[in-house]
């Protein structure tokens, strides 16, 4: 609907004069505030109408303006999942829509998938710690090529990522999602099909959303049906594994493991998983690149144009009833 003789807030985690194409405020009936998660609102919670959740600053912060935002219609996260902001919408009023940043990371999350791939199989940490202790670790080490990869989570990262696996030579991606599908690459499996693919993949990715199916997917029967020898990649959400069950793999030496997400995170100091045998640790980057802000901005505006305008919102994954 437009706001013709009334104005509604938006809550911006970005300042609004740094987004370009955004609707004119007075024009629109769009009154902008700036609130990036800090400890005081930028006003009443009350008159917010579209909400842009602060990015990667936790689940606490997220959802605390939520139960008092009673005037809401849409919630939009700049995250691919939206399990950060999950707790907070049963407090919500009904018809409020909640929008994930799909187009946002794609491509930042399928270039580290790819770099966590090349950096386990080649040895690049030991060439970093040789390299520190002035040591010429010579030898041959895995290559991607000729390796079959199992992307689970074949969504939009999902493809991004098999999008970039192309010119690696792999002698055959397969790809599972919830259901079965037919893609211009080819059939995706549905999860009920996960444990027969298990023990043929080389390389098994995780990039699924969190949700209360996909909790522990990666669990003791899980990886222990990967064969011998094969990585596993999450860069989806760490509780998509069961930490346990992975250090107990990696530990005896049978599979390794590249994760841009962990269980607990951020990882404490301690704990076991730091300095596990072949394992590979990114704090959480997937998204964290130069192409963030000018892809995170492009939707902000898109979506405040079709709010603006009384058009339906892009990439809602609920609405609240």
């Amino acid at each position: 609907m437009r706001f013709a003789n009334t104005t509604a807030d938006v809550w911006l985690p970005i300042p609004a004069d740094e987004i370009e194409d955004l609707p004119e405020p007075g024009a629109s009936g769009l009154n902008y505030r700036f609130w990036d998660g800090g400890p005081e609102f930028p006003a009443d919670p009350a008159h917010c109408a579209f909400y842009v959740v602060p990015y990667m600053k936790g689940s606490e912060i997220a959802v605390r303006p939520l139960a008092a935002m009673t005037s809401l219609r849409v919630v939009q996260t700049l995250s691919a999942g939206i399990d950060h902001v999950t707790p907070g919408i049963g407090s919500l009023r009904p018809g409020v829509a909640v929008c994930n940043a799909k187009g946002v990371h794609e491509a930042s999350t399928a270039e580290l998938t790819l770099a966590l791939i090349l950096a386990s199989l080649r040895g690049i940490p030991g060439f970093v710690r040789g390299q520190d202790a002035e040591e010429w670790r010579a030898g041959f080490y895995p290559a991607l090529a000729d390796k079959s990869v199992l992307i689970v989570g074949y969504g939009s990262i999902g493809a991004a990522i098999e999008d970039r696996l192309a010119p690696f030579e792999c002698a055959r991606v397969s790809r599972v999602a919830r259901s079965a599908r037919t893609t211009a690459r080819g059939e995706v499996h549905p999860l009920t099909e996960l444990p027969g693919l298990l023990p043929d993949a080389d390389v098994v990715v995780l990039s699924t959303p969190l949700t209360p199916a996909t909790r522990h997917l990666a669990d003791a029967g899980f990886l222990g049906r990967m064969k011998d020898g094969a990585l596993l990649v999450n860069v989806a959400r760490g509780p998509v594994v069961d930490t346990a069950a992975l250090l107990k793999e990696v530990e005896s030496g049978r599979i390794t493991a590249a994760l841009d997400v962990t269980d607990p995170e951020p990882l404490p100091a301690g704990h076991p998983l730091w300095h596990a045998p072949g394992v590979l640790i990114s704090p959480h980057v997937g998204g964290s690149t130069s192409a963030f802000m000018p892809r995170a901005k492009r939707l902000i505006a898109g979506q405040l144009r079709r709010f603006a305008g009384g058009e339906e919102q892009a990439n809602v994954l609920l609405t609240t009833g």
